[in-house]
């Protein structure tokens, strides 16, 4: 294969994952679910809680940016904290108690009941995802996952959105999508700009 035709099939790949994503009433569903949870915790004083590893750290990173700063129209910021972004808390929990605990203890001692967490994962196994997701359950916040398409550990989570692929920068492409769309839904819903049905 040449490098055209390379690029050519990437962008090709990429719109076939999204249109099997347009094409699922069930996954359509689950992002408004999501969107709905994130509006009902704004209106209510809470805050949403994003985190993931790798390129899905930089993903939590990214979507806690546009609810805090803006997305689409300048509005007031909206609580948003990325569990990947502070260097020193990572590495104290990951040398004080190991890497499986980086986000559970965050979550231990951020969150509240009426929250959102977010875990990320193309491959839906992350453990120190999924052993967060026990804490959050444990202290009333709503878990929404991000994975892939294969069965995983966090198909365990509230609400589950399972991206149509299993090819690692397909998935990630489509969780931006995702993530983007929640965040147009929330910032319109919860600033009056969004008639909703």
């Amino acid at each position: 294969m040449n490098i055209s035709d390379k690029i050519k099939k990437a962008i090709t790949d990429s719109i076939s994952t999204k249109r099997n994503l347009l094409q699922n009433e069930n996954l359509l569903n689950k992002i408004e679910e999501a969107a709905r949870a994130c509006c009902d915790a704004y209106k209510n004083g809470n805050k949403t809680m994003f985190a993931g590893n790798g390129g899905s750290a930089a993903d939590a990173q990214h979507l806690a940016a546009e609810f805090v700063s803006k997305f689409c129209f300048d509005r007031p910021g909206l609580p948003s904290v990325a569990l990947t972004a502070n260097t020193s808390v990572l590495t104290a929990i990951g040398n004080d108690y190991g890497f499986a605990d980086l986000f559970a203890r965050q979550v231990q001692a951020f969150g509240v009941k009426g929250d959102v967490f977010f875990g990320i994962s193309t491959s839906g196994n992350s453990e120190n995802v999924v052993k967060a997701a026990s804490v959050c359950k444990e202290k009333g916040v709503l878990t929404i996952a991000l994975t892939g398409a294969a069965s995983c550990k966090m198909d365990c989570f509230d609400i589950v959105i399972k991206c149509p692929s299993t090819e690692t920068p397909r998935i990630q492409e489509c969780q931006t999508l995702i993530g983007h769309i929640i965040c147009d839904i929330v910032e319109s819903a919860v600033f009056g700009h969004l008639n909703k049905k």
